[in-house]
């Protein structure tokens, strides 16, 4: 994919200019690809928080412009354009990258299973690439749960659990990891693989959310079903041997896999590592509904629906390493909290990002 000129201004997007100075600053200069997404947005807005430079990677495929504030860079353009990452290390100099552009749809990976290993692997290599290439030495990746079997059991999964993708979104993913042990091994550079669970809620303030189309996560969707916006909500499975016959997952706040990220940048200064990410605690669809009701103060309509193929039970973090260290621990635990987050956001956009101008959105 071919972008325009990609380096778009900071008072006005609709045209172009060439690259802005990043602001000066305290902190160190960080690349974030996938910078205007869900999880990115809130990444980019905790580094700013802290004192940090951020420069934005997006094709915007998937993000949203309005979601990267008016005075960080927004270079728009395909990791496939090895030039145009080339200009982006000369341009900037970029301390450490976090990458979280990929393809993640788990259902459409197993649809067009090479098109995910081809392209999520040799983008991020690209990217690994010009980081080297620009004397950048830290690189953090958003890696996923998706490259494990859960165990029979339904217990926790732990950091030195042995990886077996079972869809190929979590085998290109696991193809990175591999790949970045080399680039460490030759080249130095050091690599934290985060594979974080189930993100969501959103920012506390209301200035970024989850904004996908199509959208796939459960609790936006519960949130849309109560608001009449969309059909009842389908529940894939109610016989799976759980408190309540439907799926277990852990949900982790947005905000707390933003901080993590920095966490694991600081982490790197002793060296490349992989943790796993989660709150340890399993929550089923019923209870995440029934959050929901609470919340909103709304009936969820709901469907019964079968079980999709290859859906576990039970897919819950362990997180103790990670913890003990970084120090870092999820703060937003209760689900009725994480969920009120979400509301808040869908009640203030209703229409997502295109419910106000970017010109509104707040700079820190």
């Amino acid at each position: 994919m071919t972008a325009p000129d990609p380096i778009r201004p900071l008072a006005d997007r609709r045209q172009q200019q060439m690259p802005a100075p990043v602001p000066a600053g305290t902190g160190s200069t960080y690349l974030v690809t996938g910078g205007a997404g869900f999880i990115g947005s809130h990444t980019v807005q905790a580094l700013r928080a802290r004192g940090d430079r951020v420069v934005v990677l997006d094709d915007l495929r998937q993000g949203h412009a309005e979601a990267v504030p008016a005075d960080v860079p927004l270079v728009v353009a395909d990791l496939a354009d090895r030039a145009r990452l080339a200009e982006v290390f000369s341009t900037w100099k970029i301390d450490a990258v976090l990458h979280f552009a990929a393809l993640s749809l788990v259902g459409e990976s197993m649809t067009d299973p090479i098109r995910y290993c081809r392209d999520n692997l040799a983008n991020a290599m690209n990217l690994a690439e010009a980081a080297v290439a620009g004397g950048c030495r830290r690189f953090v990746l958003s890696s996923t749960a998706a490259l494990f079997l859960p165990p029979e059991d339904g217990s926790p999964i732990a950091d030195d659990a042995v990886p077996n993708p079972q869809n190929a979104y979590g085998e290109s993913k696991y193809l990175i990891e591999r790949a970045l042990v080399w680039a460490d091994k030759v080249h130095g550079l050091r690599t934290a693989a985060l594979r974080y669970f189930n993100a969501a809620g959103c920012d506390p303030e209301g200035v970024l959310g989850e904004d996908h189309d199509p959208e796939t996560h459960l609790i936006p969707i519960a949130i849309d079903a109560a608001l009449g916006r969309r059909p009842p909500l389908a529940i894939f499975g109610t016989d799976y041997p759980t408190r309540d016959g439907t799926a277990i997952r852990d949900y982790i706040h947005v905000c707390d896999l933003a901080s993590a990220h920095l966490a694991a940048l600081d982490r790197l200064e002793v060296g490349s590592c992989r943790y796993n990410l989660g709150t340890g605690t399993g929550t089923t669809v019923q209870e995440v509904v029934a959050a929901v009701e609470r919340v909103s103060g709304r009936k969820v309509p709901v469907r019964d629906a079968p079980r999709r193929a290859g859906d576990p039970a039970v897919l819950v973090a362990r997180s103790d390493r990670f913890q003990i260290d970084t120090g870092w621990e999820p703060r937003m635990r209760r689900l009725d909290d994480l969920v009120a987050t979400a509301w808040n956001w869908r009640q203030r956009h209703p229409d997502g990002y295109r419910s106000r101008p970017a010109a509104k959105l707040a700079a820190g």
